[in-house]
């Protein structure tokens, strides 16, 4: 046998399990920073020089190209040696190599075409169109978003009950249309990917045989994230071979929203009875005071498999918790303690600020780009770069310049209003041949009959709706003309439909362009004389300053992949990542957790799961901040900090002011007010009632045996006075 102690040095003795366990199936509970993608790569590596493994013969999947690519050049680096043709890759990847080989059996075409996302979206509008749809109340977003969770949860339109619902059933018959479509071109998306992976070891059994041989170990990384056809493809595939080792965090498992279940990591136990469950919980990232919150704030959740973090790297400072009178005060305090950090001659890419909500990064840009602070937005755009927000000041910029050809292109069917691809090709041609703007070029079409009767009828009522906008926003001010757009241009209905995470983003986005337009101060863009003066020939109206204002933002490019930038992202996006000063901002309820998760429980726990992300991203500083009061559109709201705050071991917790000093004799519970006042009872607690069964405290009013508290039950949410209410904690 080769010498393998090389893939056992520097591993701890639950990690030395995984690596060197016996063949069979095993699921590796991987909390934060402990290690999990180093013993996947070992294991790989244990098995072929160990165990005598073909390399060819193990199937490692994983959810990112990036992190196959990794997986996979660690493997080599470990062995010494180049794994073309090694099965490591995405669900998606490997999904797709089978089906490639085995097209016929498939039921594809041999040379099927795969459609990326706006392909897809692109496709469905046809097939609404061509089934004379009204695409403003049957959205293509909306209905690609629709037909990819079905195909998630391994649903064909013959699978579902439309129930006479009209909803349902419209979706069902674009479902059907779009299959026909897709089968008719030789396409599939990528949902299709999978579920016809699955479909297909269902149908060939033989085929499925040869696999079930030809893998002798299948290893699957982040699994916490499977979506339904996800995991049933691998059941299927792993069989009664024993053979399948899972890696996962169920206390990490934040992307429900988008089809993940975590029900696959609760159940893989009794799915496979024969595995072999191993914590790794020993964290290389952080210090002991921020796993103790990260470990107080996750055992609220219920039904948690278990693990308790812990370090030998010592206990490392407390978390510090800074209150801002407002939003702008909260990001001024962020903005001043990276100033320290950098002064202490500390890098600024080792610093991030992660926050719940995409619209909530604009105050945060102002004041860092006022500091002159380069920062960068990690999988995402600057506010003003993103595309709702760009929507609604194309349409202000045709209020005050309708000769601006850039902002007529932009909106011209935007929402949806009739006027195709070909009309705006003869529009822009038209002006072109005559040297005059879009807009001219419109009005002379249509005054004409250039156009086709019904697309002159759109056009007509495009330029009809701008000179309306344009008149009623002669007397408003600048946030009551973002109002104006916004409510009557049909954006916000457009991306209400659109749904899920990105529809309420979008939405969130629009909420803030309101509140900035309400607090934009036009003095800090004028051009200023000798003698401190605006020369009043340069004077713009507020609306031409603030269009200037956000094009001069947008226009600023965020920092280059090599510049030393701060790093600015969602929660979501910081899953994997590590830094070595964090600042979780917006703490408070409704924020984080967001309106929307508070009334059901299984959303509220992925909420604080996603917390429990951010705090483990920090290696040695954490902060988390929050306003009192927040401008939410346009109205001026006042906050109750998060109760995932209270949720945190309170000896853990720094309270600071804005020049960063300790706040001394000030009763904690006061600020953090997650208990509900003289009672035993918590926002977020499970309680039992003998009647409603159980339920999860919402909100609660008063105190003492006297209060109110909202309780979340299976059967909907009620009022109960503490007093006869007779609630039982669970747990």
């Amino acid at each position: 046998m080769m010498d393998v102690s090389n893939l056992l040095d520097n591993l701890n003795e639950p990690q030395r399990e995984c690596v060197a366990g016996p063949k069979g199936s095993s699921l590796v509970l991987a909390g934060a920073g402990s290690g999990k993608t180093r013993v996947l790569v070992h294991r790989i590596a244990w098995l072929i020089k160990a165990e005598g493994i073909s390399p060819f013969s193990i199937l490692a999947v994983t959810f990112t190209n990036k992190a196959a690519s990794e997986m996979r050049a660690r493997i080599e680096d470990l062995l010494g040696s180049s794994l073309r043709g090694m099965w490591v890759g995405t669900f998606h990847g490997i999904a797709h190599r089978i089906l490639r080989a085995h097209y016929e059996d498939a039921g594809l075409q041999r040379d099927f075409q795969i459609l990326d996302s706006d392909d897809q979206i692109r496709l469905v509008k046809r097939v609404i169109l061509s089934l004379d749809l009204d695409e403003k109340k049957w959205p293509a977003r909306q209905a690609t978003w629709w037909i990819n969770s079905q195909k998630d949860e391994g649903l064909r339109p013959k699978n579902i009950e439309h129930m006479d619902d009209l909803y349902l059933k419209t979706h069902l018959v674009i479902y059907t249309a779009y299959e026909d479509a897709c089968l008719r071109g030789g396409m599939v998306d990528f949902a299709e990917l999978l579920l016809r992976a699955h479909e297909l070891w269902l149908k060939k059994p033989e085929l499925l045989k040869h696999y079930q041989n030809r893998f002798s170990a299948l290893l699957v990384d982040e699994f916490q994230d499977t979506n339904s056809v996800q995991y049933a493809w691998l059941r299927v595939l792993a069989g009664n071979n024993d053979n399948l080792m899972v890696v996962g965090d169920d206390d990490q498992s934040i992307y429900g929203w988008r089809g993940a279940k975590i029900e696959n990591i609760q159940q893989f136990s009794k799915d496979f009875p024969q595995s072999n469950t191993i914590r790794l919980e020993q964290n290389y990232r952080s210090t002991s005071n921020i796993l103790k919150a990260a470990n107080g704030l996750i055992d609220q959740n219920f039904g948690r498999l278990g693990k308790e973090l812990w370090t030998d790297l010592g206990d490392g400072e407390p978390l510090n918790l800074f209150a801002g009178f407002n939003e702008i005060d909260e990001a001024r305090y962020i903005v001043d303690r990276i100033k320290d950090w950098i002064s202490q001659g500390n890098m600024r890419s080792e610093a991030a600020i992660l926050y719940r909500s995409n619209a909530q990064s604009r105050v945060l840009e102002e004041v860092l780009l006022r500091s002159q602070i380069p920062y960068k937005i990690y999988g995402g755009q600057r506010f003003f770069e993103r595309m709702e927000i760009k929507n609604v000041l194309a349409y202000m910029r045709l209020i005050s310049q309708p000769h601006s050809d850039s902002a007529f292109e932009r909106v011209v069917n935007t929402p949806p209003r009739g006027i195709g691809s070909k009309s705006v090709d003869e529009i822009r041609g038209f002006a072109r041949g005559n040297n005059i703007s879009l807009w001219d070029a419109s009005q002379r079409l249509v005054e004409n009959n250039f156009l086709s009767a019904r697309a002159s009828n759109s056009v007509r009522g495009f330029l009809d709706f701008v000179v309306l906008l344009t008149k009623k926003s002669e007397q408003l001010d600048l946030e009551e003309i973002v109002e104006l757009v916004v409510r009557e241009s049909g954006l916000k209905e457009y991306h209400m439909k659109e749904g899920g995470e990105r529809g309420q983003a979008r939405l969130e986005n629009l909420a803030e362009l309101v509140t900035a337009a309400q607090t934009f101060d036009p003095s800090f863009e004028y051009l200023l004389d000798d003698d401190g003066l605006e020369p009043e020939e340069s004077r713009l109206s507020d609306l031409e300053e603030f269009l200037s204002h956000a094009s001069l933002e947008a226009g600023e490019q965020q920092a280059g992949d090599s510049e030393d930038c701060i790093q600015m992202m969602t929660m979501h996006s910081a899953k994997g990542l590590e830094f070595p000063l964090v600042f979780l901002a917006g703490m408070e309820d409704g924020l984080f957790p967001h309106t929307m998760s508070m009334e059901e429980p299984g959303r509220l726990e992925e909420e604080r799961r996603l917390c429990y992300v951010g705090i483990t991203r920090a290696m040695r500083k954490l902060y988390l901040t929050y306003a009192e009061s927040r401008r939410i559109h346009g109205n001026e709201t006042m906050n109750r900090p998060s109760r995932f705050i209270s949720e945190i071991p309170e000896e853990v917790l720094k309270e600071v002011r804005m020049n960063n000093t300790v706040v001394l004799n000030t009763p904690k519970r006061k600020i953090r007010d997650g208990a509900v006042d003289g009672t035993d009872l918590r926002l977020g607690q499970r309680v039992i009632h003998e009647k409603f069964g159980e339920g999860v405290i919402l909100n609660y009013e008063g105190n003492g045996t006297s209060a109110r508290v909202q309780v979340n039950f299976n059967s909907g949410s009620k009022w109960l006075v503490v007093a006869y209410a007779n609630l039982k904690a669970v747990g």
